[in-house]
């Protein structure tokens, strides 16, 4: 299971089995959320995204976070650290962007930061988690999708 300490997934959709190894894509809301309940990985999951958009979103989602006042800064770049624990792969290629590029327009999406994440959960089968509830119910039926719960 994900996370040892106050995170879970939570299963939209059952997620595909690769090897015996989970596959989750992330977004930053999921990443962040992790990071925030200080969540680890077990064996049995991999996590991947596609670059650059992680550390790019997620490090400006802690910054205005900061910048707002809901976070300390030293919290902040504890969540940080705690992102570069969780042992997330990055991948990306031309097929990726290439279908990225496609979904966008078929899903009517405005940009092709989520297209990106649906594509690689297609590409690499695996199960797309999201703190976003509209955009997983746009791909339930494209992609496996999960959620990211909090345990007691």
């Amino acid at each position: 299971m994900l996370g040892s300490q106050a995170a879970r997934l939570t299963p939209g959709r059952r997620p595909r089995d690769n090897e015996g190894v989970a596959r989750f894509v992330i977004d930053s809301g999921a990443t962040l959320h992790l990071a925030g309940a200080g969540a680890t990985v077990s064996a049995e999951h991999e996590l991947l995204v596609p670059p650059p958009w992680l550390c790019e979103t997620t490090l400006a989602a802690l910054h205005e976070e900061v910048r707002r006042g809901e976070l300390a800064a030293d919290v902040a770049r504890e969540r940080i650290a705690r992102i570069n624990a969780l042992q997330i792969r990055l991948l990306g290629d031309a097929v990726l962007r290439r279908r990225a590029w496609g979904l966008a327009f078929e899903l009517g999406l405005d940009t092709t930061y989520p297209a990106e994440h649906v594509a690689l959960a297609q590409l690499q089968k695996g199960t797309l988690v999201s703190t976003d509830a509209q955009l997983l119910e746009r791909v339930r039926d494209i992609v496996p999708t999960a959620t990211v719960g909090v345990v007691g």
